[in-house]
């Protein structure tokens, strides 16, 4: 298990749980130690990665996907043959597609398997998984998949498939974020508090489940990051990368971008992604819970 983040962690746990034995990868030393107190083993060690039946990969970007895997100490040229890569970061299809093809020179199998739910059902191990890739790369996942995931979207033979359904559904969660923070602050401007506004919405068609999730952290107050700000400038930018090559408007899409633009300009990038209802409360000099702001 290569990221120990939120989701990663997560994800590790419910390998756990499934009996598997496990090591857990992390540039922090004190996340790798915590999934050791939960029985897991912690650090690389590259003269293991030949007994690896499964590496599943949780990290932030494309840049990282490639250095875990082909860097100069990746792992993908010290596992054995039929050994599978699990990859889960959002990336352009056109690198899933690459990563498929240099894992497949190792005699490596490569799943584009992008991950959705949230790092409470990546705990729970009900991910829903995006995913495709050649039948045997299904075949070596299968095990873990059946313990992280509820669902398992099987997208086709060809890496870069998932990928593309995970920029899908990336362009609507974003999106849904950034209007539930547009909406409570609205809202606010309205005498709706808060907590009205979720009790009420979330009842009726205007509701998300972007929107139930991230309206109690603005409500408690609390940012403690589960999904950060940061991660939104990345995957919309991805959407709108891909939009451009299919020569596509998503006009929303990139409105919604410049928001969480914002919201890293203000320096709330390390905060749980409601935090973008910050930036709509600082323009109309409203107050949210717990803060100041």
């Amino acid at each position: 298990m290569i990221g120990l983040g939120s989701m990663g962690f997560g994800v590790a746990q419910s390998c756990l749980k499934a009996g598997f034995a496990t090591r857990g990868c992390d540039v922090n030393p004190e996340t790798e130690a915590r999934f050791a107190e939960l029985g897991g083993r912690s650090g690389t060690e590259l003269s293991e990665a030949s007994t690896l039946d499964a590496v599943v990969v949780v990290v932030l970007n494309a840049a990282q996907l490639e250095t875990v895997l082909f860097g100069a100490e990746g792992v993908v040229p010290h596992l054995r043959a039929g050994a599978v890569v699990i990859a889960c970061p959002t990336v352009p299809p056109a690198v899933a597609r690459e990563m498929a093809e240099r894992c497949a020179k190792q005699g490596v199998h490569y799943l584009d398997a992008p991950i959705s739910g949230g790092a409470a059902k990546a705990a729970e191990g009900a991910l829903s998984v995006m995913a495709s890739g050649s039948p045997e790369a299904f075949a070596a996942a299968g095990p873990v998949l059946e313990a992280i995931a509820a669902q398992v979207f099987e997208l086709g033979p060809e890496a870069g498939a998932g990928s593309a359904m995970k920029a899908v559904n990336q362009l609507l969660a974003g999106v849904h974020i950034a209007a539930m923070g547009e909406a409570m602050a609205f809202g606010l401007t309205q005498g709706v508090t808060p907590e009205k506004f979720l009790e009420v919405i979330s009842q009726c068609a205007g509701s998300s489940w972007m929107l139930e999730n991230r309206a109690p952290h603005v409500i408690e107050g609390d940012y403690t990051p589960r999904s950060q700000i940061n991660i939104w400038p990345k995957d919309l930018g991805i959407v709108l990368e891909i939009a451009k090559d299919a020569s596509f408007s998503a006009p929303i899409t990139a409105t919604a971008l410049q928001q969480y633009m914002v919201a890293v300009g203000m320096g709330l990038g390390r905060e749980d992604d409601a935090a973008i209802t910050k930036v709509y409360a600082r323009n109309a000099g409203l107050s949210l819970p717990g803060t100041d702001e």
